[in-house]
C-alpha cells in the first residue's frame, strides 16, 4: 500500500523539495509513497484569488480564510488519513504519533502562513488536528511539513531496509539514543570505549542503555521524568520501587 501524503499549500513548488533525495526520494520513486501537493488558490472566489484578509479587531498581518482553507481540504483530503495543521499552537510532534501516521494510509496536511489560520476552520471541520514541531517560528509550514512527512517516510516497511533498524533511535524507547563510534579506534588521542571492542553483546548492551540514561537524564530532564514517571507506573516498575524501598 503506498502511503499517500497530500499537502495543502500556497508554495506547492516546495514539495517534494528535501524528500525528493536520499531515503525518501527513493521510496518515491518506488512508490512506496506519493506526494500531492495543492495550490490552496485554485479554490478561492474572486478574481484576485485571495486566500487571506487583515484580522478581526485590528493588529498586524494577514489572516489565511476559513472559506477557502475548507473548500481545498474538502476537496483534496486523503480518505480515511488523519488530517494535520502545522502550527506552533499545534500539540508537540512526537515519535508515538508518528510511528501511528506511518502506519495509516497516509496523511493530509494545512501548511499554515502569515499569522495564522481563522479559527472558525478548526470549528468547521474538527478533524483538524494542529500539530507543532517545536517551540519556535518559521515562516510557514511547509518546512514543518516535511519534517513531520520525512519522520513518517522513514518508518514505512522497505524504506530504511532492516526492519529494526530504529528501533534503538532516539524516542523510540522514551529515552535519548546511546553515543555511537566508528574508526579509527583511537582520533586525536581518544578512543573508542573498550566495552565496545570487547566483543561482549551483554556488556555492550548494558553500556549502551547506561548511556541512553546519562544522557537523557542530562540533556533532557523533561523525557527522563516522564520515562521515570512511566516505568514506575507500569507493573514491573511499581514491583521494582517496592522492591527498592524495602532494601
Amino acid at each position: 500500500m503506498t502511503f499517500a501524503a497530500t499537502i495543502l499549500t500556497l508554495y506547492p513548488e516546495m514539495f517534494p523539495g528535501p524528500l525528493g533525495v536520499s531515503l525518501a526520494g527513493r521510496a518515491l520513486s518506488d512508490g512506496k509513497w506519493s506526494c500531492r501537493p495543492v495550490q490552496i488558490r485554485e479554490f478561492a472566489t474572486d478574481k484576485h484569488r485571495s486566500v487571506d484578509d487583515t484580522p478581526a479587531g485590528g493588529g498586524v498581518g494577514m489572516v489565511m480564510r476559513a472559506d477557502v482553507l475548507a473548500a481545498a481540504l474538502d476537496a483534496s483530503a486523503v480518505p480515511g488519513a488523519p488530517v494535520l495543521a502545522m502550527t506552533p499552537r499545534g500539540k508537540p510532534l512526537t515519535q508515538e504519533r508518528v510511528r501511528v501516521i506511518a502506519s495509516g494510509p497516509g496523511v493530509t496536511i494545512l501548511c499554515g502562513r502569515f499569522e495564522g489560520i481563522d479559527e472558525r476552520l478548526y470549528e468547521g471541520r474538527p478533524q483538524i488536528e494542529p500539530v507543532s514541531i517545536g517551540d519556535y517560528i518559521l515562516s510557514g509550514g511547509e518546512t514543518a511539513a516535511i519534517v513531520l512527512l520525512d519522520a513518517c517516510i522513514r518508518l514505512l516497511p522497505g524504506v530504511m531496509g532492516a526492519p529494526d533498524s530504529g528501533e534503538d533511535e532516539s524516542f523510540e524507547t522514551g529515552l535519548l539514543e546511546y553515543p555511537h563510534y566508528t574508526r579509527p579506534v583511537e582520533w586525536e588521542g581518544r578512543t573508542i570505549p573498550e566495552v565496545l571492542r570487547s566483543g561482549d553483546h551483554a556488556k555492550i548492551a548494558a553500556w549502551r542503555k547506561n548511556q541512553a540514561e546519562i544522557d537523557t537524564r542530562l540533556r533532557r530532564p523533561d523525557l527522563w521524568e516522564r520515562h521515570e514517571g512511566a516505568r514506575v507506573q507500569s507493573p514491573s516498575g511499581a514491583h521494582a520501587k517496592k522492591r527498592d524501598q524495602r532494601t
